[in-house]
C-alpha cells in the first residue's frame, strides 16, 4: 500500500501539491458519496422484511452512515494526498472528531428508535391504560437521562482531543476539591432536576397522562423531558412545572393507583322533598347514561341545616373527563326532575304571621274608650 502511494506522489510530483491534494480528497469525498448510496440500498434491502426497529434504524441512520463513510474515505484520501504534517494533522483531528459524532449520534438513534418501538405495544388510549402509563413514564425519562449523557460523553471526547483542554482537565483533577465544590453550586439547579427525574423513574409519583391537581389547577400530565414537566390544563393551556416540584411540593394525583374516580354531585332541598324519590332518580339517571361504569352509585344526607338538607350524590366512571361529564349530566336531569316533580322542594325562606299580644291590648283599650266616648 505504501509502495503504491509513494508511486502515485511520484507521478504527480509536477503538479502543484495543492493541486494534487484538493483533487485526492475532492475525489475521496465523491466516492465516499457513491459508496453511501451503494450501502444504504443494499441494506435497505436487507431489512425490508425484517422488523421495524431494523427497519427504522437504517432509515434514520441514512445521515450517520453517510458521515460515517465519508469520514473514512477522506482519511483515506489523506493518506494518499501529498500533504504537510501540520496539514494532515489538522485533518486527522477534524476526521477524528467526525468519528466520535458518527459513534454518539448513532447511539443516540438507536436508543430513540429501540424506545420507540418498545413503547409502540403500549395503548395510552385504553379505558384501563396504568400499566402503559407506567410503562411510558419510566421509559420516557430513562431515554432522557441516556440521551443527555451521550450527548455529554461525546462533546467531552471530541473536548479532550484538543491539548488545551487536555491540559485544563489535568489542572482540574489536580484541583478536584474546590473545583467539584465550585461545579456543584453552578450546576446544583440542573443536577437537581437530574436527580429527581431518576427518583421520579424509580417511585413513578406521577406518570404520563395522569390526571392531577398542582397549583390549584387540573391538567393531565403531557410531557415528561429529563428537567420538567408539561402538565396540559382543562382548558387546554400547559403549565410547567419542573422535575424537582414533584419530589419537594405536595399535589394531588387522581389516578396513581387506577383511571377510575368517584364523582360528588352536592344538591341543597328543602326538608319537603322525599329522599328517597331523588334516590331512585339519581339511580335512574346513571344507569341510562354511557359514562357510568356500573361500580358506585349512591344518594346520602350527609347535613341538616337551618332551611335545607344537604344531600351528597356519588357516582363512578372509568376516567377523569367522564367522571367530569358524568356530574354534570346528573346536575342537569336532576334539577329538570325537581322543577317538575318537586317545585317547592327548591331551597325556600318561610315566612308565618303571628297574633302580637300587645297589639290586640292595644286595640282593646281604644275600642272601649271610644265606647265610653
Amino acid at each position: 500500500m505504501r509502495h503504491l502511494i509513494d508511486e502515485f506522489r511520484n507521478e504527480t510530483a509536477w503538479l502543484p501539491a495543492w493541486l494534487v491534494s484538493f483533487g485526492v480528497l475532492a475525489a475521496a469525498f465523491f466516492i465516499g458519496l457513491m459508496i453511501h448510496r451503494i450501502a444504504f440500498r443494499f441494506f435497505s434491502r436487507v431489512v425490508e422484511k425484517r422488523d421495524l426497529f431494523w427497519r427504522s434504524l437504517v432509515s434514520r441512520g441514512r445521515r450517520p452512515l453517510r458521515l460515517a463513510i465519508l469520514t473514512w474515505t477522506l482519511s483515506l484520501g489523506a493518506t494518499v494526498a501529498p500533504l504537510t504534517s501540520d496539514q494532515a494533522s489538522i485533518i486527522r483531528h477534524v476526521l477524528f472528531l467526525g468519528f466520535v459524532l458518527v459513534v454518539g449520534w448513532t447511539a443516540r438513534t438507536a436508543l430513540h428508535i429501540w424506545m420507540t418501538v418498545y413503547l409502540r405495544r403500549f395503548k395510552l388510549d385504553a379505558e384501563d391504560n396504568l400499566l402503559a402509563r407506567t410503562h411510558v413514564t419510566q421509559s420516557r425519562i430513562l431515554e432522557r437521562i441516556a440521551q443527555v449523557l451521550i450527548i455529554g460523553v461525546t462533546i467531552a471526547m471530541m473536548l479532550l482531543t484538543f491539548p488545551a483542554v487536555q491540559q485544563y482537565g489535568v489542572s482540574l483533577l489536580a484541583s478536584a476539591g474546590v473545583a467539584g465544590i465550585v461545579l456543584g453550586l453552578a450546576l446544583q439547579p440542573v443536577l437537581k432536576n437530574v436527580f429527581a427525574g431518576i427518583q421520579l423513574a424509580i417511585t413513578q409519583p406521577i406518570r404520563i397522562d395522569d390526571a392531577l391537581i398542582v397549583e390549584g389547577e387540573w391538567g393531565n400530565v403531557e410531557e415528561i423531558t429529563s428537567t420538567y414537566v408539561v402538565v396540559k390544563l382543562w382548558d387546554w393551556r400547559r403549565m410547567i412545572l419542573p422535575l424537582s416540584y414533584f419530589i419537594e411540593q405536595p399535589f394531588q394525583n387522581w389516578t396513581r393507583e387506577g383511571a377510575a374516580l368517584i364523582g360528588t354531585v352536592m344538591i341543597y332541598l328543602d326538608y319537603s322533598v322525599p329522599v328517597e324519590a331523588i334516590r331512585r332518580k339519581v339511580e335512574e339517571i346513571v344507569a341510562g347514561s354511557t359514562l357510568w361504569d356500573k361500580r358506585v352509585v349512591a344518594v346520602q344526607v350527609t347535613d341538616f341545616r337551618e332551611t335545607t338538607m344537604e344531600v351528597r350524590i356519588l357516582a363512578s366512571a372509568n376516567n377523569a373527563p367522564k367522571v367530569f361529564d358524568l356530574r354534570c349530566e346528573i346536575r342537569e336531569k336532576l334539577i329538570e326532575f325537581i322543577q317538575r316533580e318537586y317545585r317547592h322542594g327548591l331551597p325556600r325562606v318561610r315566612t308565618e304571621g303571628a297574633a302580637d299580644p300587645n297589639g290586640a291590648m292595644a286595640t282593646e283599650m281604644l275600642r272601649h274608650s271610644s265606647l265610653q266616648a
